[in-house]
């Protein structure tokens, strides 16, 4: 008895296991695509921001600091509803992708009314409002990483592949976001359009994820 226990602890895994276990590849082009929104998204935010309260180091700073904090921030809570909600990660990435959809598509136009309101406060004050501008969408787009681990995990059971896995597709998006917003975006179509562009594919990423939970659901 012993000896069969062990076998069947050490026999691999079934076809039906394994379907279980493996990461789900829609997984990958949704995260790189998110990856890309959110480099457009950064590049079009500094390029507002400057022109709103100028370009010089501390507004460098500022911006750049915002999204650093924002993913770390974002990372943290992330984890926190991927721990507590497991079965709805999937789910509260839509929704994280769809809240950054919104913001996107009304950021300029917050921008543009904040900048007339805080007109003349001083340099670090609207340093401090560009800041807090910047901070809560940069929140979710930190936290879209952690529920999608969260959520692959439970599959593969594989922490350190999951994350891997999506980190590289994020962070592959990424690069090309940046370069094709630097490249090509910003100088066909302009701000406004940009920002569109990159809201539109937010919205779109939510809504596709949300009817694939549901397809995936109605399955036998």
């Amino acid at each position: 008895m012993p000896s069969q226990t062990l076998a069947t602890k050490l026999a691999p895994p079934d076809a039906e296991q394994q379907k279980a276990q493996a990461t789900e590849p829609w997984l990958f082009p949704v995260f790189f695509l998110s990856g890309s929104a959110a480099l457009v998204y950064q590049v079009v935010w500094q390029r507002a921001l400057y022109a709103i309260y100028g370009v010089d180091i501390l507004s460098v700073t500022i911006v750049v600091t915002a999204f650093m904090l924002g993913l770390g921030l974002g990372s943290l809570a992330g984890g926190a509803l991927s721990r507590r909600y497991p079965r709805a990660a999937v789910t509260l990435f839509a929704v994280a992708e769809l809240g950054i959809g919104l913001y996107g598509a009304l950021s300029l136009r917050l921008f543009a009314l904040i900048a007339g309101v805080t007109h003349g406060i001083g340099h670090v004050a609207a340093g401090g409002v560009a800041f807090l501008l910047v901070v809560p969408p940069v929140m979710l787009m930190g936290a879209t990483l952690p529920l999608l681990v969260g959520h692959a995990t439970s599959r593969s059971h594989n922490v350190g592949r999951s994350l891997g896995n999506l980190y590289f597709a994020n962070t592959l998006g990424a690069a090309f976001g940046a370069f094709l917003a630097a490249r090509y975006l910003l100088g066909g179509l302009g701000l406004r359009a940009t920002t569109e562009v990159a809201a539109a594919l937010n919205v779109l990423l939510g809504v596709l994820v949300i009817a694939l939970r549901r397809r995936r659901r109605g399955e036998p």
